[in-house]
């Protein structure tokens, strides 16, 4: 590596994947624990309320840590590239 060559690091592509992980791993945990997690995750989206979300493998206490349009914007942005509508 050369001291003197630009290192580049992106944050927001870093938060996009986070915020694509946390949703991935609170819906393996709902669908562990036999919920519906679609369901779930939209009346956590739509009330703020938290008991939508299973404690099992700390998924609440992650889903937490994302502000609700944090959550919305990440599942937009992967329904329009999953869906090739840009």
């Amino acid at each position: 590596m050369d001291k003197y060559n630009t290192q580049y690091f992106k944050v927001a592509n870093e938060e996009e994947r986070e915020v694509s992980q946390i949703i991935s791993d609170v819906y393996s945990a709902l669908v562990e624990k036999g919920y519906n997690p679609v369901n779930q995750i939209v009346g956590y989206i739509l009330s703020g309320d938290p008991t939508y979300i299973t404690s099992h493998n700390n998924a609440r206490t992650m889903i937490s840590k994302l502000e609700r349009d944090e959550i919305l914007e990440e599942l937009v942005r992967n329904f329009v590239e999953s869906n090739s509508l840009k």
